[in-house]
């Protein structure tokens, strides 16, 4: 069975315009919305789970690999989308999450993430080896030398894993591979000013002969056509306040470079947030895979922050969720997830909990006290009767759905579709003739 990203490449060296997106989310809701709104088309769905996220240790979901694989597939099952649709990413996969400890341990950690990512059946992995760990000079970049020779280790792990796996199941799909990374690190921009250049021509095709090069020291050649896209910096990118909006004049030079290269695309990651104009042109100019994380989580925080509203107005104190008032107050009581991102007055960082584009309240939205909250404020909503014009005041997108009998109204539903709301930017960006 082919590879669906491989089939993308073909199709754009045939001169079709098309890409995909790579929703990184394990957040049970977003993923629902994103099934549901593919369940209209015949193109696989790409969700992808961190290293931070998934690992072998359990990451920050308490799922390793065949556990997420397991959770979006149960997830496929109850809306009705086709598991075979589905491709399933691990994203920096690496020693990312090991980076304080010394090569030798960060990269057995490494190698048994990718192996378990392989078994699991990811067929979408980012090797990303491009973070320093604890023995590596302090005061030196890290050379494409040292960076392509852990990359290439690693693709030998996976290779020796799907051919373990090809013994249990003679039809497993051959995984496809990215290299490179984006600065900054995964999330989001963490200062206002993150100094956002483009990624040069030079480092983009100094990363593709290092690593084609190792790969050949390593005698794994042939597995070079596996690779089919690099992680470049386009100039896009979101902090706590602000969005760098793609500038395809400043990414001219870096979009031609591709035309040499017709075996691969670029991955764009940090595109949360962009115009659906400026994903398309990102398309257009190469950059075929299209990362999006925080901005799903943002806009479900958007929905159940207005069903919170419409609770205030129809359901007894006593007896309501108090969603926005809970996140708050687990927030604060468990601050390692946010204070290194937010700065500022009390007041700037209270806002920011609530309202920041990088949207740190995503990693609360799996603790049991906030799940809690959360079937509480959909219960209470659907156990109401919302006036029309109540509707229309805090969620007006929606009512306009709900008026023209294209969205029912149920809680979930609602929220859902402001999650969907994000996911048609990216149908239109990918799909030449898509309108909306």
């Amino acid at each position: 069975m082919k590879n669906p990203l491989l089939a993308m490449i073909e199709k754009r060296r045939a001169g079709i315009i098309t890409g995909i997106p790579s929703y990184c989310t394990a957040n049970e809701l977003a993923i629902e919305a994103i099934l549901e709104q593919g369940l209209r088309f015949d193109s696989p769905i790409l969700i992808e789970g961190t290293a931070n996220q998934i690992n072998q240790f359990g990451g920050y979901t308490g799922m390793k690999p065949a556990d997420f694989r397991d959770y979006v597939y149960a997830i496929a099952d109850k809306v009705g989308f086709d598991r075979e649709r589905i491709i399933i990413g691990g994203d920096h996969m690496g020693p990312l999450v090991w980076s304080n400890l010394p090569e030798a341990e960060a990269m057995a950690n490494s190698r048994e993430l990718l192996r378990q990512c392989v078994l699991a059946g990811f067929t979408k992995i980012h090797l990303d080896t491009s973070m320093k760990v604890a023995d590596d000079p302090k005061d030196e970049r890290l050379s494409d030398e040292v960076i392509a020779e852990r990359g290439a280790t690693l693709l030998e792990v996976c290779e020796a894993t799907y051919q373990e796996l090809l013994k249990a199941k003679p039809d497993a799909m051959r995984p496809a591979y990215i290299i490179g990374s984006e600065v900054p690190i995964p999330g989001g921009a963490q200062e206002e000013d993150a100094g956002l250049q483009v990624t040069s021509v030079k480092d983009f095709e100094a990363t593709l002969e290092t690593y084609r090069r190792k790969f050949e020291e390593h005698g794994i050649s042939e597995r070079w056509n596996d690779v089919i896209a690099v992680v470049v910096q386009p100039g896009v990118e979101f902090g706590d306040k602000d969005i760098h909006a793609y500038d395809r004049q400043a990414a001219k030079e870096l979009s031609s470079a591709l035309k040499n290269h017709p075996n691969v695309v670029f991955e764009g990651h940090s595109t949360d947030y962009q115009p659906p104009e400026k994903l398309r042109e990102m398309v257009e100019d190469g950059i075929a895979i299209l990362k999006v994380g925080p901005a799903l989580t943002f806009k479900l925080r958007e929905g159940l922050f207005a069903l919170s509203m419409i609770e205030k107005e129809l359901v007894p104190a006593e007896k309501r969720a108090d969603f926005i008032e809970t996140l708050e107050r687990v927030m604060l009581a468990h601050p390692a997830n946010w204070q290194k991102h937010y700065h500022g007055t009390d007041e700037e960082k209270r806002i920011a909990r609530k309202y920041s584009y990088s949207d740190r309240c995503r990693y609360y939205f799996s603790l049991p006290e906030i799940k809690a909250a959360i079937t509480k404020l959909l219960a209470n909503i659907d156990s109401a009767e919302i006036p029309a014009g109540m509707l229309s005041q805090f969620m007006p997108r929606q009512y306009r759905r709900v008026r023209d009998g294209k969205l029912p109204m149920k809680a979930a539903a609602l929220v859902k579709d402001c999650v969907a709301e994000c996911a048609e930017g990216y149908n239109y960006a990918v799909m030449p003739e898509y309108t909306f």
